[in-house]
């Protein structure tokens, strides 16, 4: 079937009653997650998993991915009118939509943000219809030995982008690969690690450790904190969004530069949308005739990061889709989603579930189309959102998250779980330690594990078939590289700390 042939396919499944119902439900409580600082899209994401179980796997991934992107949306809401981004690259927008909010255009700046983010959104699932299948056509070559190393890859990408301490990315990262092996070998049917807990036996819970890490870690990080002061916006009506002509023709080419850059870092994994967004801004700043504007309220400081944003969250899919190799700890939760629907990600599932591939991504545009639609008329109830006290707030997520853990496998032992990986986390969050590279070495363990093992049974036990092999040997190769340049930051990083003069 040619490409137009499978949107005509995926359309079908797109606009059925059902997956336009959850889409809208997925896109509204994206929308409503990314408004409430400190409440991650990866915590939404989690809490709704175990109530898709009954639902056709290819609804419940629309209604995920619509709250996935869906979040991205509602962040810019309260970074722009309270300068309170619940995420660091809604921290970016706020760096020039909060000075617009108060210069007394909020409006224009909310009207920059969603149609910026619709625009940049939309190019990239142009992008994502025509280089996912060519992608998965690549990769119909790999072997195992390819799976492991490209798998390997995402691991070390992730860990060396990651902001902060390499070191601690890493310890994170052999952390999450541990807690992996937990629970059945996939060969033999050995229990490893399980400390004869029956609970075990299966391994520990996704939906556990990312509710855990990212959501109830979170609330113990708030509880207690201090709260921005609240200002009043005033009443933002529809006639106050609409920009000038001036305007308009201020952000059609930093929408569009920061489209393409947000679309070619998402789509590599271990990047992301905070790199995207940053990257973006600074493009524009450095092309700017008058760059001592960002910071004071340049329009294009709001139109091109979150193109970038936007963009780059919707090409993320595309290695994730094609390959199975999540780029970011969010798209490893996806991925885990998908195997527990019982779908299997990579070049061959594009051929075997296209009414699933095509209806998913079809769907992403529906889903941007509802968000332009719904956050026009809702602003004022989204800027209300943010009055909600959180000593109301954090008790109601604490509960949901309970049942929704507890909705998984009807086991009390994984609330104690949930609780134990949050206080992990929150610890963690005050030492610095990035919860992401955990989350995606316990995905990509299980993976990486079997791969490997296959790899050696089709070699003999030879370790040759990781450098004999050439697409292996290329991966491999910028394994090394990473690797390199990760040991030579932290060499000279240390040097440079013992030669700096103490106060």
């Amino acid at each position: 079937m040619d490409i137009l042939t499978d949107i005509a396919l995926g359309f079908h499944r797109a606009i059925s009653p059902d997956a336009l119902l959850f889409c809208f439900v997925g896109v509204t409580i994206g929308t409503f997650v990314g408004v409430l600082p400190g409440v991650g899209a990866l915590a939404a994401v989690s809490l709704c998993l175990p109530f898709t179980y009954y639902l056709d796997p290819t609804v419940a991934l629309i209604m995920l991915a619509g709250i996935f992107y869906g979040a991205q949306y509602g962040g810019s809401i309260a970074s722009i009118l309270l300068n309170v981004p619940g995420t660091v690259t809604a921290a970016v927008t706020a760096l020039d939509g909060n000075p617009m909010t108060k210069q007394g255009r909020a409006g224009i700046a909310l009207f920059t943000a969603m149609i910026s983010s619709f625009i940049g959104g939309s190019i990239a699932i142009v992008l994502m219809m025509l280089f996912t299948p060519m992608l998965a056509q690549f990769a119909l070559r790999f072997s195992s030995a390819e799976y492991f190393m490209i798998m390997l890859l995402g691991l070390i990408a992730a860990s060396t982008i990651a902001p902060g301490s390499r070191l601690k990315s890493f310890a994170m990262m052999a952390a999450g690969l541990a807690i992996g092996l937990v629970g059945s070998d996939l060969n033999t049917g050995t229990m490893r690690f399980t400390f004869d807990r029956i609970e075990l036996t299966d391994g520990i819970s996704l939906v556990s450790i990312a509710m855990g890490l990212f959501g109830v870690a979170e609330i113990l990080s708030s509880i207690g904190g201090d709260r921005p002061e609240k200002i009043d916006v005033g009443k933002i009506r529809l006639k106050s969004m609409i920009p000038s002509r001036a305007e308009l023709g201020k952000i059609i080419k930093p929408i569009l530069r920061g489209t393409f850059t947000g679309a070619g870092i998402g789509a590599l994994p271990g990047s992301g949308a905070v790199v995207a967004t940053f990257m973006a801004y600074a493009i524009e700043k450095k092309v700017a005739k008058d760059p001592s504007r960002f910071g004071k309220g340049a329009i294009e400081g709001v139109a091109a990061p979150e193109a970038a944003n936007n963009a780059s969250v919707q090409t993320a899919f595309i290695p994730t889709l094609s390959l199975g190799i999540p780029g970011d700890a969010l798209m490893a939760f996806m991925l885990g989603a998908m195997l527990i629907h019982g779908i299997v990600p990579g070049p061959r599932f594009i051929i075997e579930q296209p009414v699933i591939f095509w209806g998913l991504v079809v769907s992403f545009w529906i889903g941007n189309l509802m968000l332009l639609v719904l956050n026009l008329p809702l602003i004022g109830i989204w800027v209300r959102m943010l009055s909600i006290p959180y000593h109301i707030l954090y008790p109601a997520m604490l509960f949901f998250i309970a049942i929704g853990v507890y909705s998984v496998h009807y086991q009390v032992f994984d609330i104690y779980m949930v609780l134990a990986f949050g206080f992990v986390g929150f610890f963690m969050n005050k030492f610095g330690y990035p919860a992401a590279p955990l989350l995606l070495g316990f995905i990509l363990g299980p993976l990486m594990e079997e791969h490997f093992k296959r790899a050696l049974l089709m070699s003999r036990g030879q370790f040759d078939i990781f450098w004999e092999r050439p697409i292996s040997a290329v991966f491999l190769a910028i394994v090394a590289m990473l690797l390199a340049y990760s040991l030579f930051s932290i060499v000279r990083r240390q040097k440079n700390s013992k030669n700096r003069p103490e106060a």
